[in-house]
């Protein structure tokens, strides 16, 4: 029988987030460093904040592994 301890497992959870967060905003972090499209950049970086918040937020949420799967399968 195998355990899972699920607390350990949202902290992975957490950390494909992040690393999926920072892959998308890799390409705008550049943009947002020229003038004319640092508005636009800012605004799509809004849009994944938002996305990954909520994703966070289900994650933290989930009360077992089989929905932190889902989840992660799911999201990114």
């Amino acid at each position: 029988m195998i355990i899972i301890n699920l607390n350990k497992a949202k902290e992975i959870a957490h950390n494909f987030r992040r690393e999926a967060r920072s892959k998308e905003f890799a390409p705008l972090d550049i943009k947002a460093t020229i003038p004319s499209e640092a508005v636009s950049a800012e605004a799509a970086r809004q849009v994944i904040r938002d996305r990954y918040v909520a994703i966070q937020l289900d994650i933290d949420a989930a009360t077992d592994v089989v929905d932190l799967t889902t989840i992660v399968n799911n999201s990114w």
